[in-house]
């Protein structure tokens, strides 16, 4: 989920397979090690990812990097193997988490973040959210799909292709099928971030700020239900999961399941489980930055590196044609609905780049 602002704007990059100088190299790896002690949500281990970062800046481990892309990489992977995390990487390039990815077919345009919105039997609405980008398309395709299929009496939410995002889409969802208020998650920031930058997540009236520690500002994720009562507050819902349902995709996930609002059908998330945004480095280059982290508040336990358990454990190409059968559907219009709604993109555990 991205919930920080990304301060300045990063310098022009140069393409990805374009070479780096020595000096070049060891100027964006310390520009690394020191966003990294300023920004990580977690201070101990930014002071070991840093520490191991100019240990090989001084070592010279970076001097033959030969190329942006190869330097990036080489970067993600030494703090990766310091301490995993579902979100830190460098990126050769300035990048935009918002750009649509790229679908499995390369002459076919990439499918909108909010699709197959559709009655799929009487009374069970169907929709696939691919992202929570917060675009103005997206929000309003989610306004829609509230506003359109209010009546259902069962609702099927696909997050297997769900790479991240933030609340905006979110929040409308939460607010028509949750009946009363009701407390969700935990977040913390690192305070730091805080009082550098400002609280991104202020404006969003779900968002309720409670006393913490010095070093954090914990907030609460509420559902405030909206003053147009429908059946869908009432309806039973089913969440659709995979490996590679990630970021804000596990946020609602979570949110649904341990407020007992929802069962979860498929294969364990991907364990992106810590929030931030892009922050420029040097010479170009950007890195996604973990700024903080989201948890169930009853448990303190985040999702980080394990992924939301479903509560019917089942592979995620099989996740649909299950859940349509517990809706009431007779196997073999299962089987075919399922087909159907195949999704274009891809429903495997990624190694890295969870949002």
């Amino acid at each position: 989920m991205s919930a920080q602002s990304a301060g300045s704007a990063a310098a022009p990059s140069a393409p990805a397979t374009t070479a780096v100088s020595v000096a070049e190299a060891r100027a964006i790896a310390e520009a690394f090690a020191a966003t990294l002690e300023s920004n990580f949500l977690f201070p101990e281990t930014a002071t070991r990812y840093a520490s191991a970062l100019r240990t090989k800046v001084a070592a010279g481990g970076y001097d033959k990097a030969v190329t942006r892309e190869k330097l990036a990489d080489m970067l993600t992977a030494d703090v990766q193997a310091i301490a995993p995390d579902g979100h830190l990487q460098v990126f050769p390039t300035a990048f935009d988490f918002k750009t649509p990815a790229k679908p499995k077919t390369p002459s076919a345009p990439p499918p909108p973040e909010v699709e197959q919105m559709r009655w799929i039997a009487p009374e069970v609405a169907f929709v696939r959210f691919n992202s929570f980008l917060g675009t103005p398309e997206s929000i309003e395709a989610t306004r829609r799909f509230v506003r359109e299929f209010g009546e259902a009496r069962t609702l099927i939410l696909d997050l297997r292709t769900h790479r991240g995002g933030g609340l905006d889409e979110m929040d409308i969802l939460l607010s028509a099928v949750f009946a009363k208020p009701t407390r969700l998650l935990m977040m913390e920031t690192r305070a730091a971030i805080i009082e550098r930058d400002g609280d991104p997540l202020a404006a969003f009236p779900t968002i309720k700020t409670i006393p913490s520690p010095a070093d954090v500002v914990r907030q609460e994720h509420w559902a405030l239900p909206s003053a147009e009562k429908q059946p869908i507050a009432r309806a039973t819902i089913y969440v659709l999961t995979s490996g590679a349902t990630a970021s804000a995709g596990e946020h609602l996930a979570l949110a649904l399941k341990r407020t007992q609002r929802a069962t979860l059908v498929g294969e364990p998330t991907a364990g992106a489980g810590h929030f931030g945004d892009i922050l420029p480095l040097a010479h170009g280059f950007t890195t996604f930055m973990p700024v903080g982290r989201t948890y169930d508040p009853e448990t303190g336990i985040d999702w980080e590196g394990a992924g939301v358990a479903p509560d019917i454990a089942i592979t995620a190409d099989r996740a649909l044609a299950e859940t349509l059968q517990l809706a009431g559907i007779e196997k073999v219009a299962a089987e075919q609905l399922s087909a159907q709604l195949t999704p274009q993109r891809p429903m495997a555990r990624r190694a890295r780049r969870a949002f």
